[in-house]
């Protein structure tokens, strides 16, 4: 699927369109699975993803078995080889995305609130992996693809069983994968600390927030801690500071309004909390090297 986002007259106004999860046609809604090829050359009546650029409000979840899978996501390039799993999540934009000639995999797709408090939880704990790749090593590897033959032959026996026992199936066995490679990039499995637990609080009020303040001594008076307390538990999770984990995530929207609206720098500025434009272009400079403008002409060339 290639990259198309902008149009003759210009982007589109209001960015990536979000992409909501629409149940395969005649399937019980809950989790859609197709194949690497129907993901990236989408046909039919309800393609997962119609068109690139994207956001999906769902999770994507491709298991690569043979040759590779490239794609850019939110501004970083992946590629994924035999083994690989590719795990997109909602809310992120997905700018393009290439299969080898070669190429074969599985694409897993769901809804956040598919699968139980449990699973869900693991995936919360995972949201701050720096990396949507995950690489498993051989013997996890075999497991996961087991797995996964297992749910693929489910899904496709809808009139094996009742409805509900057809659901519960398909959830428990999305389960298992979802927290086995929620394992490889979470806390290794010993456990949530205290520390995991206030980043998590942390990011969570950063998201909420990122538009209207920038400093991080907000934030821990709103979580009951101090800015040192923050720093602590962000470097420990992604190694960076408190500070940075905040301004990546300014950086990271002001990018996307960039490329994939047509809105002034100053509006894009106020939307991502800076009261004037020089100093959302001096931010923009400092971090990236180039002003807003430059960044915008230089990405559409």
């Amino acid at each position: 699927m290639k990259k198309n986002g902008h149009t003759a007259s210009g982007p589109r106004q209001y960015g990536p369109p979000a992409v909501p999860y629409r149940p395969s046609p005649g399937m019980p809604p809950g989790l859609n699975v197709a194949g690497l090829r129907e993901l990236a050359a989408p046909s039919g009546p309800s393609p997962p993803l119609p068109a690139l650029p994207a956001r999906p409000a769902f999770h994507l979840l491709v298991a690569v078995r043979a040759g590779t899978l490239s794609c850019s996501l939110d501004f970083t390039e992946y590629t994924a080889g035999p083994g690989d799993w590719l795990w997109i999540r909602p809310g992120q934009v997905l700018d393009s995305m290439e299969v080898a000639p070669d190429g074969d995999g599985t694409a897993l797709i769901f809804p956040a609130g598919f699968l139980g408090e449990v699973a869900h939880r693991a995936i919360r704990e995972a949201e701050h992996a720096p990396s949507r790749l995950v690489a498993p090593g051989a013997p996890r590897q075999e497991t996961l693809l087991r797995l996964l033959d297992a749910l693929v032959e489910e899904y496709g026996d809808l009139p094996g069983l009742a409805l509900e026992s057809y659901v519960e199936t398909l959830r428990s066995l999305l389960s298992v994968i979802v927290m086995r490679l929620a394992h490889l990039v979470g806390p290794g499995g010993q456990g949530r600390s205290g520390t995991d637990e206030l980043f998590d609080r942390f990011r969570r009020a950063v998201e909420e927030d990122f538009t209207r303040t920038h400093r991080l001594e907000s934030y821990a008076a709103r979580l009951g801690y101090s800015p040192r307390t923050l720093t602590r538990a962000t470097r420990q999770a992604l190694g960076c500071g408190a500070k940075q984990y905040i301004d990546d995530r300014v950086l990271l929207e002001a990018k996307r309004l960039l490329i994939y609206t047509s809105l002034p720098q100053s509006t894009i500025g106020k939307r991502v909390g800076f009261t004037h434009p020089t100093a959302f272009s001096a931010f923009f400079r400092h971090r990236t090297g180039m002003t807003p403008t430059e960044f915008r002409t230089l990405t559409r060339a």
